[in-house]
């Protein structure tokens, strides 16, 4: 072998290295009114902030269709027309409409699209001082009830039955946003990142170094510390909580989340998280489950394989499902 062949076969290698090496750039944007942190893996710093410019307009363009904060949004058209005529939607919103009533009948109504047209009787900003009265929360919860949405697949529109009835997507809208970011990305051939909605998740792929993305489970009584790592390839994981923001009155304390079928704020469980290959669908479990309390929360999600969950209660008990598969028993947590 000759200098010049020695020479060739150094600079192709060098190229291949250059080619094989992978950078991780990761990009805090606000957007659907949360906090989004997007991370991407590419073979370049230039090609990775181009993709994640496209993550956030797919994100972008999903807020526009969807928010009902948006007057101009097809869910905003829908409200407005509650109880007056069905709306014609694009097949995107009609589908993802479809399938928040299925959650809705998988959960017996714990998880409910319509729950926008609940009245805001109660207040979480440190202002509330005494509880309403039966009458008013009785009242809040009139126009809400998923069974009077109604569908017309052929015609792809939506009918709110009752004047006054809204839905709205908070509980699903950034688990179906990150789902989307990630599918874009692998349309792409980026076969590596995370989309990140204020602890909904969708992660795919490795890390530049070749390992697993690890996420951690925040201790919701010590915030700052994490009970549980937890390493994903391809799964998305989120967290419905009550422990950030609450109302206390005489001493104790009542959750910002509030049961659709009863009006009042859920009790018995702090948090929930749900991991599983669809964050949109993994939002629903975790939403429906703090309103279902411990029993009928693991009957819902040991129905499904594919995910599992990790449920902390009020009390500090950590309770794992039966299909969570890094520990499969319950046991309590160390302070």
């Amino acid at each position: 072998m000759n200098l010049r062949q020695v020479i060739l076969i150094a600079f192709l290698l060098f190229v291949r290295n250059i080619v094989d090496a992978q950078v991780k750039r990761q990009r805090t944007t606000m957007l659907m009114g949360s906090k989004f942190d997007i991370t991407i893996v590419d073979h370049d710093s230039l090609s990775a902030e181009q993709d994640i410019d496209i993550v956030i307009s797919e994100i972008s363009r999903i807020e526009e269709l969807i928010s009902e904060w948006k007057p101009e949004s097809e869910i905003s058209e829908v409200n407005r027309n509650a109880g007056i005529c069905p709306v014609k939607v694009s097949r995107e919103v009609f589908e993802l409409t479809q399938r928040a009533i299925r959650y809705s009948q998988m959960t017996g109504g714990a998880f409910d699209i319509s729950f926008a047209a609940m009245d805001k009787i109660w207040k979480f900003d440190g202002s509330m001082k005494a509880l309403p009265s039966p009458e008013a929360v009785k009242k809040s919860v009139e126009k809400v009830g998923y069974k009077n949405i109604l569908l017309d697949s052929m015609e792809s529109t939506i009918f709110l039955k009752l004047k006054g009835m809204k839905i709205g997507f908070g509980s699903i809208g950034k688990g179906y946003a990150a789902d989307r970011g990630k599918a874009v990305m692998l349309a792409k051939g980026i076969q590596a990142g995370i989309v990140n909605a204020s602890g909904d998740l969708c992660a795919w792929g490795q890390q530049p170094n070749g390992k697993d993305w690890v996420i951690g489970i925040a201790n919701p009584f010590k915030p700052d510390r994490i009970i549980k790592k937890i390493p994903l390839k391809d799964m998305a994981v989120t967290t419905s909580g009550n422990y950030e923001r609450y109302a206390e009155i005489d001493g104790k304390r009542y959750a910002h989340i509030i049961n659709p079928l009863t009006g009042y704020p859920v009790t018995g469980l702090c948090s929930v998280t749900v991991i599983g290959p669809n964050a949109e669908k993994a939002n629903a479990f975790s939403t429906a489950m703090m309103v279902l309390r411990t029993e009928a929360a693991l009957e819902l999600i040991e129905h499904d394989v594919a995910y599992s969950c990790i449920i902390i209660t009020d009390r500090g008990k950590v309770i794992r499902s039966k299909n969570f598969n890094l520990q499969k028993r319950r046991r309590d947590l160390t302070w």
